[in-house]
């Protein structure tokens, strides 16, 4: 297979990331998964416990066997990578033989470190681009994928502070697009595009977004799209 360039979509619930993922699926060549539960975070813990566990021993006492941390003066953080890059190739993002872009998109980047996990994420995937996926808070909020928690839309504007200050450290790296705009006008999206370097087919882009995506659905702020 040649080379495969990676596309990821950071956004939280109900904000119509999978209608996005299908209008990006439906570009020739693109193969973005679903959410996989921030299951590439628990791969970040291990590759920054082996790195931070290396820089605070003394190398030359580590190597000794009688040490009770023999060894890790040698964790391999290029390894490490690549361990992580395979292992998620080839369980999380699984390219088919036509794919050129690879990819999925997740709702749960809440994390208070997140500029250091994006960092780690660009060294998995070099070149990688992040889509930031955002819709109006209040009819979030509104949806029952929120309802439940403590002060809902109090905590989606601090999800989406943090995303958007996250993503502009990236700079060219990372580009928002607001889920209120494309469906108001599917052309909104044409910057995307641009950006991807991707044609941009508008009939196309059309009949997805003309296709319900998401099973939920019933409550305000439930637009069975806007999952």
């Amino acid at each position: 297979m040649s080379r495969v360039d990676h596309v990821f979509v950071m956004t939280y619930g109900r904000s119509g990331s999978t209608l996005l993922m299908g209008v990006l699926n439906s570009i020739p060549g693109y193969l973005l998964r679903g959410e996989n539960r921030h299951a590439m975070r628990h791969l970040y813990d291990f590759h920054r416990t082996g790195m931070t566990e290396r820089a605070r021993v003394d190398p030359e006492r580590a190597r000794q066997p009688t040490h009770p941390w023999f060894g890790i003066e040698s964790f391999d953080e290029e390894a490490s990578l690549r361990g992580i890059r395979e292992l998620a190739t080839a369980t999380l993002l699984r390219p088919e033989a036509d794919t050129r872009v690879s990819g999925y998109k997740e709702i749960r980047w809440y994390d208070e470190d997140l500029p250091d996990y994006l960092h780690f994420l660009r060294q998995v995937f070099p070149g990688c681009k992040l889509v930031v996926n955002t819709r109006h808070l209040p009819d979030v909020a509104a949806s029952n994928f929120w309802t439940h928690k403590d002060d809902p839309l109090g905590r989606l504007q601090d999800i989406e502070d943090r995303m958007l200050a996250a993503a502009e450290g990236l700079g060219e790296a990372a580009r928002r697009v607001h889920y209120d705009d494309y469906v108001a006008d599917p052309a909104a999206l044409r910057g995307l595009f641009e950006w991807l370097g991707e044609a941009w087919d508008e009939d196309r882009v059309r009949s997805v977004m003309a296709t319900p995506h998401s099973r939920k659905g019933k409550h305000r702020g439930d637009d069975p799209a806007a999952r």
